[in-house]
């Protein structure tokens, strides 16, 4: 065999062969973070140079390893850049005062019984302006700073946060994924984000009922007043609070409107945080660079203040983006060599009901989830192991784009080691470990989307012209029957 032949030339590796890799990185994870109580960083550092010696082993030149890891990494370069400009926006909105003054006047307002309801419809919206990580970079960090003022369960706040961000993660047209997935699939953006709203509204309609009930079960186990009346004070006594200081938030309902894309509408923001730290606060342009740097730092003598406070910097993330290189590296050489495939494509020859198409599909999802660490790899793996097959079957390609954003884009932010659970951890403060229960949304849409395929609702079918001739093949006429 031609060393230099595509992977698809290749076929698919034996299916212990794909297994090595897969159970190599599983265990330097178990060992390193469980054992060891290191950052993950190594693990995947290991298990990348695992992956790449056996795809050399299976005919696979470095060269074309090497081109897939700078593609996979090219194709993640916007989300790296927000990362950064994130690092400068939260730590120049804290020196400006707009953060403390979101957190004293949501503390007067905002009940602990509608809080998580709130919070998460509050995300929704937001996030609807661009994707899950504008979301809870921005308006997601006052919101728990909010919470934790109120006394409330931060995981819980959090997994309210991240269910209202990835909302707009699948639904939005401004949505990097939302597009990558129409096209992948090959079909319209608008049919696609209306077939998705099928699924994606009930979805959201249960999450929030849910909030509703948690949010009376906590009630009245929050903050007392008298300890809100004192993370307020403190915060009057060190930063200048006017309402003035919500207009910044106008600028967010702006970006909406207009549709102003996420990166240079963040590179606004940092501008307005540090024309507020300088003419608001009184610092000088030279600690307004710093704090975008750095972070921002203070003392209040208050330990739930100064955790609510001290908070960003681009430093700050370069810890999550060396994580998200590495991550992305490992993907990319899984992805290439097919192990993932090799490992399920097994399921598709069980398969007979369209129920059971979609429960694959989800399996499939989050494999790609958890073995790509990233959830553009949920996309691109699943989108091409199963587009030949749904047709086969009589099935429309819009319910394969909608199957993959329900159960693949949105599960990846509840896996500690993927690209979003660890720019989620490094925004909110709180790891996925934790809130992954709490964020309904984001599981509930695989339930959803696989109660609607064994029931035969919303399902997406070719046109009878374009219906399999063999009716032994095609799931359409199975379940029809």
């Amino acid at each position: 065999m031609d060393k230099g032949q595509n992977v698809n030339e290749m076929g698919l590796p034996n299916f212990w062969i794909a297994l090595i890799p897969i159970v190599f990185m599983a265990a330097a994870l178990f060992v390193g973070i469980g054992i060891f109580g290191q950052d993950p960083q190594l693990p995947l550092v290991f298990s990348t140079i695992v992956a790449v010696i056996v795809a050399l082993r299976l005919g696979h030149t470095w060269k074309s390893l090497e081109t897939s890891i700078i593609k996979t990494i090219s194709a993640a370069i916007t989300a790296l850049l927000i990362l950064v400009v994130v690092g400068a926006f939260i730590g120049v909105w804290m020196a400006g005062g707009i953060v403390p003054a979101m957190i004293y006047y949501g503390l007067e307002i905002l009940s602990p019984t509608w809080y998580l309801l709130t919070a998460c419809i509050i995300t929704l919206v937001v996030s609807c302006a661009g994707n899950s990580w504008f979301a809870a970079g921005t308006i997601g960090i006052a919101l728990m700073a909010i919470g934790k003022g109120l006394g409330l369960p931060l995981p819980m706040v959090a997994g309210a946060i991240v269910s209202g961000a990835y909302f707009g993660d699948k639904c939005s047209p401004l949505s990097d994924l939302t597009n990558f997935t129409a096209g992948v699939v090959g079909i319209n953006l608008f049919d696609h984000i209306r077939n998705l709203l099928n699924t994606t509204i009930p979805t959201m309609i249960i999450t929030l009922i849910i909030y509703t009930f948690m949010g009376f079960a906590i009630s009245g186990k929050g903050s007392d007043l008298s300890e809100i009346a004192t993370i307020q004070q403190i915060l009057s006594d060190q930063f200048v609070i006017s309402p003035w200081l919500l207009l910044p938030l106008l600028f967010i309902v702006l970006i909406f409107i207009f549709k102003i894309p996420a990166l240079p509408g963040l590179t606004i923001g940092v501008v307005l945080g540090a024309l507020c730290a300088v003419y608001v606060q009184g610092y000088s342009w030279g600690d307004a660079m710093f704090y975008m740097n750095e972070g921002f730092s203070i003392e209040t003598g208050n330990e739930i203040t100064d955790s609510l406070l001290n908070n960003g910097g681009i430093l700050e993330m370069a810890f999550v983006i060396t994580l998200i290189l590495i991550a992305l590296s490992f993907g990319a050489v899984i992805q290439k060599a097919r192990f993932l495939e090799a490992l399920l494509g097994g399921l598709i020859s069980r398969i007979q009901r369209t129920g059971s198409m979609i429960t694959a599909t989800a399996a499939t999802c989050w494999a790609s989830n958890a073995i790509g660490c990233d959830q553009f790899m949920s996309v691109i793996i699943p989108a091409n192991m199963y587009k030949d097959e749904y047709k086969k079957r009589g099935l429309h390609p819009k319910l394969l784009a909608r199957t993959v954003e329900d159960c693949g884009t949105v599960m990846a932010s509840l896996l500690p080691w993927t690209t979003c659970g660890i720019f989620m951890y490094s925004v909110l403060g709180v790891s996925p470990v934790q809130y992954a229960p709490y964020a309904f949304f984001c599981y509930l849409g695989t339930f959803v989307a696989i109660v609607f395929g064994y029931l035969n609702i919303k399902i997406n079918r070719l046109p009878e012209k374009d219906q399999p001739i063999d009716s032994n093949v095609g799931l359409a006429m199975v379940d029809s029957k």
